[in-house]
């Protein structure tokens, strides 16, 4: 089964619209969320809409968890405050209620597959793994995870892998698992990315071949960026889609 995974889409429908259209291409067989799919952007009904209607499952976000009143974001910086407010007022009610509803995490044995948005261990915390010392912090619970959690949340593309002795990061792109490793793979974000590569992110994990590959592709930028300005949300979470940060 091939199976579609989209993360940190943050309510950029045009990143969205352009990914589905990419996916259409690649005979996928399945789609999984692992959440952000508002935030930021201006258009998170509409990117509600898609996400509800094509994936299978949807793992809770932090930001899906702050709009639907599961976590406190008044710590959060206050742009991000601003946008979270904003969309609170926007989005429709059967929404909010989707997103109340979401998993924090969903283990998969039977693919030996774990999704969810941030570190596996504690999910609810939201914790963030995209460099060594973090994934290496999230080994020392290697007993505990399948052979491959796949998260978001820190808008970055990052594979881990881990023998039980020591922890590599791999470079992105196809990779074909080794059954006696464990891996924590980030797949990026699809409508803000912070690599300083604006094209959105995506990914698909064959479970069949046990291969994974990332992928990217330009989208209408400038079209998301209008959205934004035109939402009067702050003009920050526009400018920064063209540079990828």
């Amino acid at each position: 089964m091939r199976i579609g995974i989209l993360s940190d889409i943050h309510a950029n429908l045009a990143a969205l619209e352009t990914v589905m259209q990419a996916f259409q291409k690649k005979s996928i067989e399945r789609y999984v969320c692992l959440g952000d799919v508002v935030g930021y952007g201006a258009s998170p009904n509409e990117c509600c809409d898609i996400i509800r209607e094509v994936s299978s499952l949807t793992i809770m976000g932090n930001h899906d968890a702050a709009v639907s009143g599961k976590m406190d974001y008044s710590y959060y910086y206050d742009q991000a405050k601003q946008a979270l407010d904003w969309t609170v007022e926007v989005l429709r009610e059967e929404h909010l209620a989707w997103l109340r509803s979401l998993p924090y995490l969903k283990n998969e044995p039977d693919i030996n597959v774990c999704f969810s948005h941030g570190a596996p261990i504690h999910p609810e915390e939201f914790n963030y793994i995209f460099n060594m010392e973090q994934a290496r912090e999230a080994y020392q619970h290697s007993s505990e995870l399948l052979q491959v959690t796949f998260i978001g949340h820190s808008h970055l593309c990052r594979i881990f892998a881990h023998d039980g002795v020591e922890v590599i990061q791999m470079v992105p792109g196809l990779i074909e698992l080794d059954p006696r490793k464990k891996y924590i793979i980030s797949v990026g974000s699809i409508g803000q990315p912070r690599d300083y590569d604006p094209r959105a992110a995506y990914a698909i994990f064959d479970t069949e071949s046990r291969t994974f590959e990332q992928y990217r592709v330009e989208y209408d930028i400038a079209l998301s960026a209008r959205r934004v300005f035109e939402a009067r949300l702050p003009d920050a979470f526009g400018k920064r889609l063209f540079v990828g940060i």
